[in-house]
C-alpha cells in the first residue's frame, strides 16, 4: 500500500480520461525504490499501469534513440537527456530537471567505521587488497561522478586497478551488499535503499559536478496518461516520496 494516501485525489485529477493506459517509464536504476512506490500510488489513484525498465541512464538513452518504445525518460544526469533530445526524441516543452542526490562511500555491513573525506584521503588503503564498486566509470553516470570525486581529491590514480565495474549504480551496490567489494561510491538514496551496506563518508559538494535528474515526455507518448504520469512526478506528494529517500526536489 502506498505510504502516502493523500496522493490519490491529486494523481487521480492528474490522471484525466478515466480510460485506463500503459504508461512506459525509462529511468534511471538508482530511483528504483522510490519510482516504484510513485508508480504504484499513480496506479491505484488512475487504473492506469504503469511499466518501468530501470538500468544505467547511458543504456537507456541509447535503447531510445535505436527505436525501443518508451513514453518517459528520466535519466541521472543532463547528459544522457541531451544526447536524447539532440535525437529528436522529447516532446517539446516537457523536459524538466526534478530531482538531485549526493555521493557516498559504502561498507559492507551495518557498521561501517567514518572515512573523513577530503583531498588528499588515501582510499586506496582503506580499500587494501579488496575492490572498489562503481558503476562504469566512462559512461554512467554514477560512475561518472564518483571517477570525478576521486580525480578532484587526488584518490583516483592509485585506487583506479582496484576498482571493479557494474553496468549500474545499483549493480555495484550489489557487489558491497554481497561482499564481493567492501567499498563501494553510489549515490546516497542508494545507501538508504539498502540496509546490507553502510555509509563511510560524504563526498564533499564541489568535488564531482552536480547531480541532476531530468525527466521528459518522449516522442512516442501517445496517450494523456503519459503526461498525467509526467506531471505527477513533480506533484507534492511525490515530492515527499522522493524526499523520504534522501533525493533534493528540483522543482
Amino acid at each position: 500500500m502506498p505510504r502516502f494516501p493523500l496522493a490519490l485525489p491529486l494523481l487521480a485529477l492528474l490522471a484525466g480520461p478515466a480510460a485506463a493506459d500503459e504508461v512506459v517509464v525509462f529511468a534511471a536504476a538508482s530511483m528504483k525504490t522510490a519510482l516504484d512506490r510513485v508508480a504504484s500510488a499513480f496506479e491505484t489513484a488512475t487504473g492506469h499501469s504503469v511499466t518501468i525498465s530501470y538500468a544505467g541512464s547511458n543504456a537507456l538513452a541509447r535503447q531510445i534513440i535505436e527505436g525501443a518504445p518508451a513514453d518517459i525518460f528520466i535519466s541521472a544526469n543532463t547528459r544522457w537527456m541531451d544526447e536524447v533530445e539532440k535525437a529528436g526524441l522529447i516532446a517539446d516543452g516537457s523536459r524538466r530537471d526534478i530531482l538531485g542526490n549526493t555521493l557516498v562511500l559504502v561498507a559492507t555491513g551495518a557498521d561501517a567505521a567514518p572515512v573523513a573525506i577530503a583531498p588528499g584521503f588515501d582510499l586506496k588503503a582503506l580499500v587494501g587488497d579488496g575492490k572498489l564498486a562503481m558503476a562504469l566509470v566512462d559512461a554512467v553516470p554514477a560512475g561518472q561522478y564518483g571517477k570525478a570525486a576521486l580525480e578532484n581529491l587526488g584518490a583516483w590514480d592509485a585506487v583506479a586497478g582496484s576498482v571493479a565495474q557494474a553496468d549500474n549504480v545499483r549493480a555495484a551496490l550489489a557487489l558491497v551488499v554481497l561482499g564481493e567489494a567492501p567499498f563501494g561510491i553510489v549515490y546516497a538514496t542508494d545507501a538508504a535503499a539498502e540496509p546490507g551496506v553502510s555509509v563511510a563518508g560524504t563526498f564533499p559538494a564541489g568535488s564531482y559536478p552536480s547531480i541532476t535528474y531530468p525527466a521528459a515526455l518522449l516522442t512516442g507518448a501517445g496517450d494523456p496518461a503519459d503526461r498525467a504520469f509526467l506531471d505527477a512526478l513533480s506533484a507534492p506528494e511525490a515530492d515527499a516520496i522522493f524526499a523520504d529517500q534522501g533525493f533534493a526536489i528540483l522543482d
